[in-house]
């Protein structure tokens, strides 16, 4: 059956293929159909249910196969050796408009993994779960602005991603039970949550929601003239028994931040600073952090190309049983950050991170990234990029982590097809090959087709 899709989507007239789909599948709108040609696609996109249009439905999904090949991802420390595996994302959903002021979205999802020799990870496998379930309140509606209320389950994304992200690039999207209070307008936004994250599981409708507001913020943007846009937020957490390389402990953090950034042709930019408080334990938090990306848009030259450096400084621990802790706590960042396999997350780093992008085509994207990765404290231990310790510092004095080298090609085949393939390889660095004695430099090549409807 998924083949025939494919098939057929892949021999749609070209008028139809001018199709863009969103990040979250939710924001997209299609009641701009219903006053179309009434071709079968734009059937599936949009189905009246009421006279004046107002009320409607559409469906919509997405197939993706991801092969991977990787050598060493441990780096040797248990010697996993080669690996290869299959991961598979199926995702349905439906976009119920029952009138201009409430509406429901509902997705499944099911993702599956084959071959990897330790079995899934928890990125990898939920054989099939509900990923989107919420309904949407709009108490006030103007031409351009609303506020919406937002109750169940919902996916969230906010800023360049580096705290709240949706994860796209794993098999497995995260996703939040609870509220959500948006208001929109031309030049200003901002969202208010309340929400409690999930346990997930491999079976089929098994996964458990902790029951319990463990995130929750306010995050707002101003648009601001030449495409600039300045973020302003608070956002708090809630852990059971949270691992840092200062011990295991309750957590409860605060994290106030602001971004400032420009996109658009030419100079572009990206700054963005955290203060996080509040506490571990008995032992208090304290923790700044400062990124910047800063890049250049050739937009009159062929193929687009563009140049950008990124930089971190994510703090660590200074010093453990002082009655503080100075490591950064990522939250839910967005894991592809740091490279396509991401081996370093962001804590207790600094990285610098150069890349080129470049289309041959105008379908076809060509990126190649370097990630050079220092221990900020060498009195602690280097995390995953879920923000989850990976080693600990073990009394080396040794911070430069390792180097990843990156290269990708994405190709849009039309607007429902996509093709990537991506090779990275990551050279350690002394303070691996401190702590591991047979100490192995990392490869891993990712093969992935997407396909959206």
């Amino acid at each position: 059956m998924r083949y025939f899709l494919i098939y057929f989507f892949l021999s749609l007239p070209g008028s139809l293929l001018a199709q863009n789909f969103e990040l979250m599948r939710y924001n997209e709108n299609y009641s701009g159909l219903k006053d179309s040609n009434r071709t079968f696609y734009k059937k599936v996109k949009y189905m009246p249910l009421s006279q004046n249009g107002s009320a409607y439905l559409s469906v919509g999904g997405e197939l993706r196969q991801e092969l991977d090949y990787a050598v060493n991802e441990d780096w040797g420390e248990k010697n996993l050796g080669r690996d290869a595996f299959l991961l598979q994302r199926y995702h349905l959903h439906a976009d119920l408009h029952l009138s201009n002021r409430i509406r429901v979205f509902g997705q499944l999802r099911s993702g599956l993994e084959d071959g990897r020799k330790n079995g899934p990870r928890g990125i990898d496998e939920d054989k099939l779960n509900i990923q989107n379930l919420f309904v949407d309140i709009i108490p006030y509606k103007k031409p351009d602005r609303t506020l919406t209320l937002r109750i169940g389950r919902q996916e969230i994304q906010y800023g360049s991603g580096r705290l709240i992200d949706v994860r796209e690039g794993t098999n497995l999207r995260l996703y939040f039970d609870g509220a959500k209070v948006a208001y929109t307008s031309p030049h200003f936004n901002v969202d208010a949550f309340i929400l409690a994250e999930a346990k997930v599981n491999t079976g089929v409708f098994d996964n458990i929601s902790t029951r319990k507001i463990n995130l929750w913020g306010i995050y707002s943007t101003y648009s601001i003239p030449k495409s600039h846009k300045l973020d302003l937020y608070y956002l708090g957490i809630d852990r059971i028994n949270s691992r840092f390389d200062e011990g295991i402990a309750n957590e409860t953090r605060h994290t106030t931040g602001a971004r400032f950034s420009k996109n658009g042709g030419g100079l572009i930019y990206n700054f963005e600073a955290i203060y996080q408080f509040g506490k571990f334990g008995s032992d208090a938090i304290s923790a700044l952090g400062i990124s910047s990306e800063i890049g250049y848009i050739f937009d009159r030259l062929k193929g687009v190309p563009t140049v950008k450096l990124k930089s971190d400084y994510i703090p660590g621990d200074d010093k453990k049983n002082d009655g503080k802790l100075g490591t950064a706590n990522p939250l839910y960042p967005n894991g592809g950050y740091f490279g396509m396999n991401p081996q370093i997350g962001p804590a207790n780093l600094i990285s610098i991170h150069p890349t080129l992008s470049w289309n041959p085509h105008k379908k076809v994207t060509l990126k190649f990234d370097v990630v050079f990765n220092w221990r900020q404290s060498t009195e602690d231990g280097v995390y995953r990029s879920d923000g989850s310790l990976r080693l600990s510092s073990s009394g080396s004095r040794e911070r430069y982590i390792g180097t990843a080298y990156i290269t990708n090609i994405s190709w849009d085949i039309n607007g429902f097809l996509n093709y990537n393939f991506g090779v990275q390889y990551f050279k350690t660095g002394s303070f691996i090959n401190d702590l591991i004695p047979q100490h192995q430099n990392g490869f891993f090549v990712a093969s992935v087709v997407g396909f959206k409807f």
